[in-house]
C-alpha cells in the first residue's frame, strides 16, 4: 500500500530541513579555526567537511520505501561518522556534532530500536571522545552536544513509532470497513439466494413439467419448444444467479489456497526459503475466514521482509475440527523485542478478533512467530 501524499510531503520537508542542517554545518565549520584549507589542520578540516556533506546526502537522498543497498548505505553512515569525528577532534568549537545529530536520527528510524539505540551509543561515543582527546577538552559543551544527539534520537523514535501506530490505526479501520462490506454483500446474497434462486428453482420444475405434459398429451410442437426454450433460458438464468451469489459471498477473494502462491513470491523477492505445510481435512471454510486467513499470512511475510534477518520462514495451515490455525515463524535471524512486535500486529489482531479468533505474536528464541487461531 503506497503512502498517502502527505506522508510523501513530510519526507521531502524532512529532507529539505537536514540538508539545511548540512548548510549551517558547512558555514559553521567553515567560520571556525581553523578553518578550511589545502594544508596542515585545515586539510583536514576541509576533507572532513566533504565527506560530512556527500555522506549526508546519500543517506538524505534514499527515499524510506525505495531503499539504497545496504553497502551503500553504511559506507555512507561510516564516512559521516569518520568526518565527525575528525572536525570534532580539529574544531572542538565546531559544528562537527552536527553530523551525530543526523546519524543518530537515520539510525533510529531505519533500524530496530535495540540496534539504532546501541548504534546511537556508538555515536555519542566516539564524538565525546574526540571532543575531550582533541584540541582543546571543554566539558560543557561537549555534554551539551551530546545531549543533543541523544535527544535526535529520541525524537526520531518518536516520529517512527507514531508512524505506525498511525499505519496500524489505518490497517484496522480498513479490516473493519471490509468486515462491514463483506458482512452486507453476504446478507444480499442470502436475500438473493432466499428469493430469487428459489424462485428460479421452482420455475425450472414447473417447466420441465409442462414440456413432460405437452409431450405426452400430443400438444402442438411449437408449445413444446417454446417450453423447452423457457426452460433453457430459466436454467441459465439460475447459473448466473448463482455466480452472483458467489461473487457477493466473495468467494471470488483470495485464500487459504493460494498460500503457496504468496510464498513463492516471498522467496522469489527476498531469497529467503519459505516452506508452506497443509495439515488436516480441507474444510469448507466461510469467505471471512478465507480472506482473513490469507491477509494474515500476508501481513506476517511482509513483516518478516522489512523487519527479520531470517535464514528460513516456515508457514503451516493446520485444519482441526474446531477451526483453522496458521502459523508463520521465521527462523535463524535474532529474536525482535517485545517492543518491536507491534508493526501490523494491531490489524491482525483486529481480523482475528471479527472472525472471533485470536492472534498472538511474539519472538521466539531464534525469530518471530505469528499464530492466528480461526475457529469453525
Amino acid at each position: 500500500m503506497s503512502e498517502p501524499p502527505v506522508n510523501s510531503s513530510v519526507h521531502r520537508w524532512r529532507h529539505a530541513g537536514a540538508l539545511l542542517v548540512l548548510v549551517l554545518l558547512t558555514w559553521l565549520a567553515a567560520r571556525s579555526e581553523p578553518r578550511p584549507a589545502l594544508h596542515g589542520p585545515g586539510l583536514g578540516v576541509l576533507l572532513g567537511l566533504l565527506g560530512a556533506l556527500l555522506g549526508g546526502v546519500v543517506l538524505l537522498r534514499v527515499e524510506p520505501r525505495r531503499r539504497a543497498p545496504a553497502v551503500l548505505e553504511t559506507a555512507a553512515f561510516l564516512v559521516v561518522l569518520a568526518s565527525s569525528v575528525t572536525l570534532v577532534w580539529l574544531e572542538p568549537n565546531g559544528a562537527g556534532f552536527f553530523g551525530g545529530f543526523l546519524l543518530a536520527s537515520v539510525a533510529s528510524a531505519r533500524l530496530s530500536t535495540r540496534v539504532g539505540t546501541v548504534v546511537t551509543g556508538v555515536v555519542v561515543v566516539a564524538l565525546v571522545a574526540a571532543s575531550l582527546l582533541g584540541a582543546r577538552h571543554e566539558v560543557v559543551p561537549t555534554l551539551l552536544s551530546a545531549l543533543g544527539t541523544l535527544a535526535f534520537h529520541r525524537l526520531s523514535l518518536y516520529t517512527r513509532r507514531l508512524k505506525e501506530r498511525t499505519e496500524e490505526l489505518e490497517q484496522t479501520r480498513a479490516a473493519q470497513v471490509q468486515a462491514a462490506a463483506l458482512a452486507e454483500r453476504q446478507r444480499l446474497a442470502r436475500e438473493m439466494h432466499d428469493v430469487l434462486a428459489h424462485s428460479l428453482s421452482g420455475l425450472l420444475l414447473h417447466l420441465e413439467g409442462a414440456r413432460l405434459l405437452s409431450v405426452h398429451s400430443g400438444a402442438d410442437p411449437r408449445l413444446t419448444d417454446t417450453v423447452v426454450r423457457a426452460h433453457q433460458l430459466a436454467q441459465s438464468g439460475l447459473a448466473e444467479a448463482r455466480q452472483a451469489i458467489g461473487a457477493l459471498r466473495g468467494e471470488d477473494l483470495p485464500g487459504p489456497e493460494r498460500l503457496p502462491v504468496l510464498a513463492a513470491e516471498f522467496e522469489r523477492d527476498t531469497g529467503i526459503p519459505c516452506a508452506v505445510s497443509v495439515s488436516g481435512p480441507t474444510p469448507e471454510l466461510a469467505a471471512q475466514t478465507r480472506l482473513t486467513l490469507y491477509r494474515v499470512a500476508q501481513e506476517a511475510l511482509t513483516n518478516v521482509r522489512k523487519h527479520a534477518a531470517a535464514e528460513r520462514v516456515d508457514l503451516r495451515l493446520t485444519y482441526e475440527p474446531d477451526g483453522t490455525m496458521l502459523t508463520v515463524e521465521d527462523r535463524g535471524g535474532p529474536a525482535a523485542p517485545p517492543g518491536d512486535s507491534g508493526y501490523g500486529v494491531s490489524g491482525m489482531r483486529e481480523r482475528a478478533e471479527l472472525l472471533g479468533g485470536r492472534l498472538d505474536a511474539a519472538p521466539t528464541g531464534t525469530g518471530f512467530r505469528v499464530s492466528l487461531w480461526a475457529p469453525a
